[in-house]
């Protein structure tokens, strides 16, 4: 007979900023592999998985067609194929990415993307702080970069989890390899500190682009911000796995507070 909460919009602001960290804490959805069936799981979290179409498909597009591909992100492009699918995707229309489009022409896109922003995927207001933690070293710095990514909002977080995720398979396919026959598979050479070169730039903003002194960046946060997005991408899957510890923490404090949300997480699990 207790009030049951079915939409996050029921719940207090204090319950939905909670809710929202608790995003991060299911490890089934961070598995690509995972299986999907009739039994997957429900995630604890209620808001909806926020990724724009145009980053998911430029990076299922490249998973699926461009993994080999010698210099991805670093080849040229045309421009005038790559201008044509941008403003596909801003009519929104459903733009479907299949091998009849060159990788490079995608790769572009997606990089494109990134950079123009309206705010950088990771939000100016936290550039500073993401910068200091190039100076840390070993667990402390890994902490720092989790608690500053808790604090980005849902879409932002899941468009970056989508991207280093995508980022790191590109970096597993960088060296050449053999396959079952024994032939060999080049690598793409796109190392992690290659990619983190490419896309640190466009994740890690001080100034908007256009603006006045915004490609002037100094040598020192130029290597920072390679340095950072070197460790995202290296550890994106513990940084965007909530500790056993700090989900009980935020459960119990639920559980004083709002106990009706505890309700709302078990139904959902």
């Amino acid at each position: 007979g207790a009030m049951s909460v079915d939409s996050i919009t029921d719940l207090s602001e204090n319950a939905s900023k909670l809710l929202e960290a608790l995003q991060l804490s299911h490890p089934h959805e961070l598995d690509p592999r995972r299986i999907l069936g009739k039994n997957k799981m429900l995630s604890l979290n209620p808001i909806t998985w926020q990724v724009p179409r145009i980053v998911d498909r430029c990076c299922t597009h490249i998973e699926t067609h461009g993994l080999q591909t010698v210099g991805i992100f670093r080849v040229g492009s045309s421009k005038k194929r790559v201008q044509q699918l941008r403003e596909e995707f801003d009519q929104g229309l459903d733009v479907f990415l299949d091998e009849h489009q060159s990788v490079h022409d995608v790769a572009a896109l997606l990089k494109e993307f990134l950079r123009d922003m309206p705010d950088s995927l990771i939000p100016r207001e936290l550039y500073g702080a993401f910068l200091s933690t190039a100076t840390m070293e070993g667990p402390a710095q890994l902490d720092a970069l989790q608690l500053l990514l808790f604090l980005l909002p849902p879409c932002h977080s899941d468009t970056l989890h989508r991207l280093l995720r995508f980022l790191g398979e590109v970096a597993r396919h960088a060296e050449c390899s053999w396959d079952a026959d024994g032939q060999e598979v080049p690598g793409n050479k796109m190392t992690v500190s290659n990619l983190a070169t490419v896309f640190g730039p466009n994740i890690l903003q001080k100034e908007k682009p256009g603006e006045k002194d915004a490609s002037a960046l100094n040598f020192e946060d130029s290597a920072a911000i390679i340095l950072v997005l070197q460790r995202l991408i290296e550890h994106h899957q513990a940084l965007f796995t909530v500790s056993p510890e700090m989900q009980c923490d935020i459960l119990r404090r639920l559980f004083q507070t709002d106990p009706d949300v505890i309700d709302y997480l078990l139904r959902r699990k």
